[in-house]
C-alpha cells in the first residue's frame, strides 16, 4: 500500500505547481530568512577585523568608568594620534592633553582609546589610572613586592592613560616613581596618554616640567608626538572647551 504524501514533500510540491500553472498562477517559492542572511565566514578578513574590534571595545568598556562610556575623540589632533597608534603602535609616542579643569581632557583621552579599539587592533591592553591613585597604589605596603609589581604592570602595559598628572604633592619619591615609569615606556616605545591641568611649558608660572623634574621632562619632550592644549570654560559648569 502506497504511503500517503506528506505536506511539503517534493512530489506534492510539484503537483501543486502544475495545478497553479494550469490556472495561470505561479507558486511563491518558500524562502527561509536564514538563507538570505549573510554568512559569517571565519576565513574572511573583515570578519576577523570585526571580531578583534568587538573584543577590544569590550576591554575598553571594562577599563572605562561609566561617566566616560560615551567618550568619543572629536579633536583632529586626537583622532590623528589614535589612527597612528592603530597603524604603527611603536611609532605613536605619547599624547599630552593639557588645560584647566573641566575642558574635556579625560573625555578626549578615553575617546582616543575607544577609537583605537574600534579599529580592530591585533592586540589591545589598557590600564587607565588617575595619577593620585597611582601614587597611592605604589606606596610601600605590608605585602612584599606589591608596589614593585604594580609599577611593572603600569610600565609594561600596551596602552597607559595617566590622568591628572601634576595634581599630587611633589617629592623626591614621586619624581623617582614617575621617572621609572616614563623612562621604561619611552625606551620601549609604548603609547601613553597623559592629561594634566598644568601647561607643558610656562615661563611665568608652574608647569608640568616643574612637577616631573628635569629627567622626566627631557624624555617627555621627545616622547610626546602630539600636544593638545585645551582651552575654554569648565564644561561641568556649562562651558565648552576649544
Amino acid at each position: 500500500m502506497a504511503e500517503p504524501e506528506r505536506a511539503g514533500s517534493a512530489r506534492s510540491m510539484r503537483a501543486m505547481e502544475r495545478i497553479l500553472a494550469a490556472k495561470g498562477l505561479q507558486a511563491v517559492p518558500d524562502v527561509n530568512p536564514a538563507d538570505e542572511a549573510p554568512e559569517e565566514n571565519p576565513g574572511d578578513r573583515e570578519w576577523h577585523c570585526r571580531a578583534r574590534a568587538d573584543y577590544a571595545v569590550s576591554r575598553w568598556q571594562r577599563a572605562t568608568p561609566p561617566r566616560f562610556r560615551d567618550a568619543e575623540a572629536t579633536l583632529p589632533e586626537v583622532i590623528g594620534w589614535s589612527d597612528r597608534a592603530l597603524t604603527d603602535n611603536a611609532a605613536a609616542g605619547a599624547l599630552l592633553l593639557t588645560g584647566l579643569t573641566g575642558t574635556g581632557k579625560t573625555h578626549q583621552a578615553y575617546g582616543a582609546l575607544r577609537r583605537i579599539a574600534a579599529g580592530g587592533p591585533d592586540r589591545f591592553e589598557l590600564i587607565a589610572v588617575n595619577s593620585a591613585d597611582m601614587y597611592g597604589n605604589l606606596r610601600p605596603s605590608p605585602v612584599m613586592g606589591a608596589a614593585e609589581h604594580e609599577l611593572q604592570r603600569l610600565s609594561r602595559v600596551q596602552y597607559l592613560l595617566l590622568d591628572d598628572l601634576g595634581t599630587a604633592k611633589t617629592s623626591e619619591w614621586t619624581e623617582e616613581v614617575t621617572y621609572r615609569l616614563i623612562n621604561f615606556r619611552y625606551n620601549h616605545c609604548l603609547p601613553t596618554i597623559i592629561t594634566s591641568n598644568l601647561p607643558a611649558r610656562d615661563e611665568n608660572g608652574p608647569d608640568l616640567s616643574d612637577f616631573v623634574g628635569a629627567r622626566v621632562a627631557s624624555r617627555l619632550a621627545e616622547m610626546v608626538t602630539t600636544l593638545v592644549p585645551m582651552i575654554g570654560a569648565d564644561r561641568r559648569r556649562g562651558g565648552r572647551a576649544a
